[in-house]
């Protein structure tokens, strides 16, 4: 599990709603070009850069049954940052090397080990709200403890076009993995609505019950397929993405930033809003 200073989180999940225009076999089996994505962004000034990134299909091709020919596809993107120590830092008048982290982006499939610190940006070309609900997995099967960990008290889960979610918010302390003996992986379920689910504030965690998971599946649930950008793991951070994540910030990304690093197009159930599921997956 991702253990975070005081408390114990591990995230990631998303959700988005407002059908988006139509894409068809034969568009996903082309790559598909960062615009695709990035249009419901402000434009941008000055020139488009040269270098536009193009993006893969990285997901086996699937289907539902419940899913109709030629459904509207929704986009969402998201873009899991793997912190590292840097050396580039400012001594402090005591001679004190303040450490500073660089963040560079890792595919979703990527595996990760004990000890990695993990910041994940979210987001949508649509409005909505953001619900994160985390749950271990284990090798033999089974499940850990359902929580909501995000938003707590106080924290802004309304996504919209250009804006970034942070989680954990900057200034905060990054994810750290901490995966118990026998735990595979982070079971991340992502609900994204279009109006606000009423629940109780919290300053930690929600328990979520079984019941209650249950009844958000059946009304959420959308087939996802995952597109990765081509040659973007490794990437640093940019400075307009850290000012888009920024709480009080009024940055928003403009059509000739960059795009997240993964997208995911999705085949929801409700016009209400849509759930999946993003697995991390811990190395052994």
């Amino acid at each position: 599990m991702f253990r975070h200073s005081y408390l114990t989180l591990l995230f990631i999940g998303l959700l988005i709603v407002i059908p988006s225009a139509r894409t068809s076999s034969q568009e996903l089996t082309r790559a598909v070009i960062a615009d695709d994505f990035t249009k419901a962004r402000p434009k941008s000034v000055g020139k488009r850069p040269k270098n536009s990134r193009t993006y893969r299909r990285a997901s086996t091709p699937q289907t539902a049954a419940w899913v109709e020919p030629n459904r509207d596809k929704l986009q969402l993107g998201v873009t899991i940052w793997k912190l590292q120590p840097s050396t580039e830092g400012r001594y402090s008048a005591a001679h004190y090397l303040k450490e500073q982290w660089v963040s560079k982006r890792v595919e979703a499939d990527s595996e990760f080990r004990e000890g990695d610190r993990l910041r994940i940006s979210i987001e949508s070309p649509r409005p909505g709200y953001l619900y994160v609900v985390d749950r271990d997995s284990y090798s033999d099967g089974s499940s850990g403890e359902t929580n909501l960990i995000f938003p707590r008290r106080g924290e802004n889960n309304r996504l919209a076009p250009g804006k970034l979610i942070d989680i954990p918010a900057q200034g905060k302390t990054p994810f750290r993995a901490s995966p118990k003996p026998n735990q595979a992986s982070e079971f991340l379920i992502l609900i994204v609505t279009s109006s606000p689910i009423p629940l109780p504030a919290y300053d930690d965690t929600l328990p979520i019950s079984d019941s209650q998971l249950t009844e958000w599946r059946e009304t959420w649930s959308a087939f996802a397929e995952r597109l990765e950008m081509n040659d973007g793991a490794g990437l640093t951070r940019t400075l307009a993405e850290q000012q888009a994540a920024e709480i009080k910030g009024a940055r928003q990304l403009t059509r000739n930033d960059p795009g997240p690093q993964t997208i995911f197009l999705l085949t929801p159930r409700s016009n209400t809003g849509f759930l999946f599921n993003l697995v991390l997956s811990y190395a052994r």
